[in-house]
């Protein structure tokens, strides 16, 4: 069978998250972060960028670490992880990394300059270059310099970053918001200037030395209009694209689990809400609300992309039950003609062309819903709550804790006709109850307490594109894969 794309895009041990994607000369290119499989905290790896042919999404390879944080001047025992990079192409075809350098679970990360590093090629290797700076040559620090974002403009270099804290919105009097702003930068009060306009979303040009600022920072995100935007403000993750005259600010937004965009006919204000694109639980597909979360939820952070005639959204998902290891995926996405992006799904089969072939073997942790119905928000921490999450262990990636009443999803699956459904699971004792819409059972799967992965079998006989819905009732269980052979 041929290869096929899968969530999440990269291998199943590879942990990328705040992803932007951008095409270079006929290849797919994904700058994040690099986290640990069951990290402690975030970006704990070096930068490895991984990249594919536009003609076949299935097709990921690196070639080896890009950038090392112990290049970067600010490395030290304190700070020392990369966070959420992007990469633009400069006018004089050389290509520029832009990172922030951070501590442990982001403690001092908004103190610091903007990090630059330079390559001959997209992905590396990179090599420092220096920090971007006012005019005056000193590191830019005005507002809080996170989560850069760049786009060449037609040989203008626009960069975007800055991060707003719910809880520092509509806080009176001043003197308890510079109290929250020197608590979140790790600054001294008495040297913030702006206490207003400290926090948000800001875009600055930049010089042909991709390092000094041409204009004055412009706040793009405190006067962003339309309906429904009080719900879901700037919060971080800034990216931008530019498509048919029309500049897109894709963020995350305060609820964090999503990718929202606004539009604008400028690079710098009059930006319009237009809604979300994609929710890594699934909230708001079908009115939704955060308590029916169809994954445990955590911070979002991606971009759009147009790759081969498709565009599509990338996005990260989270494991091992914390924030610390996130893992890319993508979905396809539709701009109408006006314009406007609705709200994707997540799916098994983002990249694919089509749904996946009820043929073969798949690991279990492509599922894109994993809920007991209580799933928790986990922004910045780790849960030890008793819910099904995907886990690792003996170098196997696998579904644990698959607890009574267990949700598993997979969309979608293409079927020819009578089908051997194959678990190959261990631990626990029940019955997996298969549907195709959530409600009718169609098959079951009873299995069997075991230390070691067994496989139990049910058949299925359908024709057509169906999603797997996967209810489970029985003791804490654990699926390493699920397979399909015609019967």
């Amino acid at each position: 069978m041929k290869k096929q794309a899968v969530n999440p895009i990269l291998p199943i041990d590879e942990y990328i998250a705040d992803g932007e994607p951008h095409v270079y000369d006929g290849r797919i290119y994904l700058f994040g972060s690099h986290d640990q499989e069951n990290g402690e905290t975030f970006c704990m790896n070096d930068y490895v960028f991984y990249s594919a042919p536009v003609e076949d999404l299935s097709d990921w390879s690196n070639k080896g670490i890009s950038y090392r944080a112990v290049q970067d001047p600010l490395y030290n025992e304190t700070t020392r992880y990369m966070y959420a990079p992007d990469v633009v192409k400069g006018n004089d075809g050389k290509y520029y990394l832009y990172y922030c350098m951070s501590g442990y679970k982001g403690r001092g990360g908004y103190s610091n300059p903007i990090s630059v590093s330079v390559a001959d090629k997209p992905d590396g290797p990179f090599e420092f270059l220096g920090f971007v700076k006012d005019r005056n040559g000193k590191p830019y620090t005005k507002h809080l310099c996170f989560d850069p974002a760049l786009i060449n403009d037609d040989g203008i270099i626009r960069l975007y970053y800055g991060i707003d804290y719910p809880q520092y919105k509509d806080v009176t009097p001043e003197s308890e918001k510079r109290r929250i702003i020197s608590d979140i930068a790790c600054v001294d009060e008495k040297d913030i200037e702006d206490v207003d306009n400290y926090m948000g979303a800001y875009m600055v040009e930049l010089e042909d030395d991709m390092l000094t600022i041409r204009s004055e920072a412009t706040r793009i995100d405190d006067k962003i209009s339309g309906k429904g935007y009080d719900n879901h403000m700037f919060f971080e993750g800034s990216s931008i694209r530019k498509i048919k005259d029309k500049y897109y600010f894709i963020y995350s937004s305060t609820a964090n689990h999503e990718l929202c965009y606004a539009i604008s006919d400028r690079p710098d204000r009059d930006f319009v809400f237009k809604g979300t694109i994609i929710s890594n639980g699934d909230i708001g597909i079908k009115g939704r609300k955060i308590e029916d979360s169809l994954n445990t939820t955590g911070t979002n952070h991606g971009s759009i992309e147009y790759i081969n005639g498709q565009w599509y959204v990338f996005y990260h998902r989270l494991t091992h039950n914390c924030d610390y290891s996130r893992q890319a995926c993508s979905e396809k996405i539709e701009i109408k003609e006006d314009g406007t992006i609705a709200q994707v799904e997540v799916t098994s089969c983002g990249l694919n062309d089509g749904p996946l072939k009820a043929e073969g073997r798949y690991p279990a942790v492509i599922c894109c819903n994993l809920t007991n119905g209580k799933m928790p928000h986990i922004s910045n921490q780790r849960t030890y709550a008793h819910i099904p999450y995907i886990s690792s262990g003996n170098s196997e990636r696998f579904i644990a804790q698959i607890i009574d009443d267990t949700l598993i999803a997979y969309k979608y699956f293409e079927f020819d006709g009578k089908t051997k459904l194959i678990f190959n699971c261990r631990k626990g004792k029940g019955t997996f109850e298969v549907s195709i819409d959530n409600e009718k059972s169609i098959a079951m799967i009873d299995i069997e307490e075991s230390e070691d992965w067994k496989e139990f079998s049910t058949t299925l006989d359908l024709k057509g594109t169906y999603p797997l819905y996967v209810r489970y009732k029985g003791t804490d269980a654990e699926l390493l894969d699920i397979g399909f052979e015609k019967d």
